[in-house]
């Protein structure tokens, strides 16, 4: 049963208010991914096939790399610092962490995840490594003071975290850590600066035109015969269907109720499980691994907590980001509840099901999703070894259920 849009919104209403109970807010979640489920689902197989690859010639032909990357700072990567981090762990990781147990501290999952970019990646003592889309800084810092010989290049679109980096960085004396501010259309490196180990943790579902990306980063790797370069890239994603976060609602005929993409999204992708495997003109596989989405819900659930635990100065930081921004206080107070039914949302969709969803459609076949994450490696096509010798790409994907908020 479809929820009407009307409906949706007096919802939305009401949750940026903070007057709807959590369990209501769940359950209303999990309706919409059951819709969105038989919204993403074309009929059958053929159909669904060719709908997927009108969507990669789609971003091909795109122009930039990324759409809006100012809506990425305005809608996570500029709030308030301090709110940001009363709610994430002591690692300030915007991204999944690592629950092996399920019953690992937030802090404990922050650095088996960490740690385990350290070994997928094979990183060593003494490597030249940029951090692409580094956040605030969990993973830049932590291999700082992991590997005091390597030198850490962390790139970011927002001066707020490069400051909040900056300033962590000097508290620990780690003098081989540099974050620079820029936008990835446009940035590029002196052809005097390439790296041994290029990481990005969920930095690509920003992104769209990924065969422009991989040719860009492709040429940040460092070229030796000697020596092998790796692209290690950590995303979450649907197991078989992309698409597109679109923000519409400024459109005529446009759809108001897209709350995800207004709000935290805007121009934001959802990759397929093999994507990626369709822009190999300059890297190429050469290994994947996989981890369920429900660590993702986890970690989810445990920043929810925090932000719960720490709501009086939440609230207040939220409020005085919004006075500083010319804005009526209540925005800090609706960006308050946004973030807490970000998180719960977020949380349902990687645990849709405990991560494996089968869902029949009008025709009697089942949909069958899975909540896993992969890591791939790719290395350089065969022409171009010439150019860069031993390079390759090193992808860690978290896949989860094909639904979102709408």
């Amino acid at each position: 049963m479809l929820i009407p849009d009307w409906a949706l919104q007096v919802g939305y209403d009401g949750l940026e208010r903070g007057l709807i109970p959590d369990f209501v807010v769940r359950l209303g979640i999990r309706a919409m991914l059951q819709q969105r489920l038989c919204e993403i689902d074309h009929g059958s197989l053929e159909a669904n096939h060719a709908a997927k690859m009108a969507w990669i010639e789609g971003v091909k032909q795109k122009t930039y790399i990324a759409d809006v990357p100012d809506k990425a700072n305005e809608q996570h990567y500029e709030v308030s610092t301090n709110f940001i981090l009363s709610t994430l762990g002591p690692c300030a990781k915007y991204s999944a962490c690592l629950f092996p147990s399920g019953n690992e501290t937030l802090e404990e999952a922050e650095v088996l995840m960490l740690e385990s970019y350290c070994e997928k990646a094979q990183l060593q003592d003494g490597q030249d490594v940029l951090d692409l889309g580094c956040g605030w800084g969990s993973l830049s810092l932590y291999l700082a003071k992991k590997y005091p010989n390597s030198r850490i290049t962390g790139l970011s679109n927002s001066s707020t975290q490069k400051a909040h980096i900056d300033a962590t960085a000097k508290l620990h004396e780690l003098t081989n850590l540099k974050i620079i501010t820029a936008d990835i259309n446009v940035h590029d490196f002196p052809v005097t600066t390439r790296f041994d180990r290029i990481l990005s943790i969920e930095m690509f579902e920003h992104m769209k035109n990924y065969q422009v990306l991989f040719k860009k980063v492709s040429t940040w790797l460092k070229s030796s015969i000697n020596t092998e370069s790796f692209l290690f890239i950590h995303v979450f994603c649907h197991r078989t269907t992309p698409y597109h976060f679109e923000d519409t609602e400024g459109r005529e005929g446009g759809d108001k109720t897209n709350w995800m993409a207004k709000y935290f999204f805007s121009g934001g992708t959802m990759p397929s499980h093999d994507l990626l495997l369709y822009f190999q003109d300059d890297l190429s596989l050469v290994r994947s691994w996989y981890l369920p989405g429900t660590h993702y819900s986890k970690t989810l659930e445990a920043w929810l907590k925090l932000q719960d635990q720490n709501g009086q100065s939440g609230l207040e930081e939220l409020e005085l980001d919004a006075k500083s921004k010319g804005q009526d206080p209540i925005e800090g107070l609706k960006a308050f509840h946004r973030f807490r039914v970000f998180y719960m949302a977020s949380s349902e969709l990687f645990n849709f099901n405990k991560g494996q969803e089968r869902h029949p459609n009008r025709e009697h076949r089942v949909l069958r999703l899975r909540g896993l994450a992969a890591v791939y490696i790719f290395k350089l096509k065969e022409g171009m070894a010439a150019l860069h010798s031993s390079s390759k790409l090193v992808i860690s994907i978290m896949i989860v259920t094909s639904v979102h908020m709408q």
